[in-house]
């Protein structure tokens, strides 16, 4: 109970601080001549925003890199040792490679996966499209280290003659085959792609909302036209609809991509890294915790921020250009 209220305490405090700045800062303004206010008003709403983004984001990202050229311990330089002992390592290429392959696979399964369900769940109509949908979204409301803990049992593994509590091997042992130890240690990518279904099981119902919203905003005058030519409904579709609907298409794997690169709560929950399924993100975690190493740890942070930075910067031109268009 008093951890509840203190959790309310602080909400409060903080919401209430914002207002109390807010105001107190407009009311600095409005006591300027109207030229002045006029002026400032714009930098002095912005400004404390603008102060927390360095504190937290700018100035971390910083120190970041200036402690990947130093040793273990941030004391002495060590110029570009971090970096070329991580990429010298066969364990960590295999790290990049395993990154490499959620980044092609995850994406694009949450588009199409997010695609189908957009479109079969339009054909419901009514109370039957919201409520499937309802469902579809439903774990995107769950965090991902308790959807892991989830699929932990839907992938768990006795062996024969024991009781199967988890849910895949339940019905496979059913079907009269024996149990399969669904992660292997032997099982080269395989471990990789079981984790993949978890991410693309959860980004599903973000991508089906979008889609959706885009699909039913395609004119129906298009539809008409092409169904009038003798277009088939699957030609309507890639044709017709998705051409329109591509910016959202865009959007949707890009923002997977993005957060597909920082991904490791489902790797550190399910496999620890263990079994060939290390990725970057776990891989910072384990250099830095376990074995203390606070200049190879920083050297991945920033070979991570280096490869966001691309994808980012095309995603607001893309904006740009789109917000231009309008």
């Amino acid at each position: 109970m008093l951890k509840a209220i203190n959790a309310l305490l602080a909400v409060l405090g903080g919401v209430g601080g914002a207002l109390a700045l807010y105001f107190l800062l407009n009311k600095l303004v409005e006591v300027l001549p109207p030229r002045w206010e006029e002026r400032l008003k714009p930098y002095v709403f912005v400004f404390p925003a603008m102060l927390f983004v360095t504190l937290f984001l700018v100035y971390p990202a910083v120190r970041t890199a200036i402690f990947s050229f130093f040793d273990d311990r941030g004391e002495n330089f060590v110029g570009l040792d971090n970096y070329t002992s991580l990429l010298g390592e066969s364990a960590f290429l295999n790290t990049l490679f395993n990154n490499a392959l959620w980044l092609i696979i995850v994406p694009a399964g949450v588009v199409i996966a997010g695609l189908i369900v957009a479109v079969l769940a339009d054909q419901l109509r009514t109370r039957g499209e919201n409520f499937v949908k309802s469902m579809i979204f439903l774990p995107m409301a769950i965090s991902f280290v308790g959807a892991s803990t989830i699929w932990r049992f839907v992938y768990a593994f006795a062996p024969e003659g024991r009781p199967q509590i988890g849910l895949l091997n339940a019905v496979w042992t059913s079907a009269g085959f024996e149990p399969v130890a669904w992660i292997q240690v032997d099982a080269a990518r395989f471990n990789s792609f079981l984790l993949m279904v978890i991410m693309i099981w959860l980004q599903t119902g973000f991508a089906m909302v979008l889609l959706s919203a885009a699909i039913k905003s395609v004119p129906a005058e298009t539809l008409e036209a092409a169904r009038i030519d003798g277009a088939s409904e699957m030609q309507i579709f890639f044709q017709v609809v998705v051409p329109q609907i591509w910016g959202t298409v865009i959007t949707v794997f890009i923002t997977v991509l993005i957060l597909t690169m920082k991904i490791f709560d489902i790797i550190y929950v399910m496999t620890g890294g263990r079994a060939n399924t290390d990725v970057i993100g776990n891989r910072f975690i384990t250099e830095l915790i376990n074995f203390g190493r606070d200049g190879r740890a920083s050297a991945i942070v920033v070979m991570l921020m280096l490869a966001v930075i691309p994808v980012m910067i095309y995603q607001v031109r893309r904006f740009r250009a789109t917000e231009g268009a309008r």
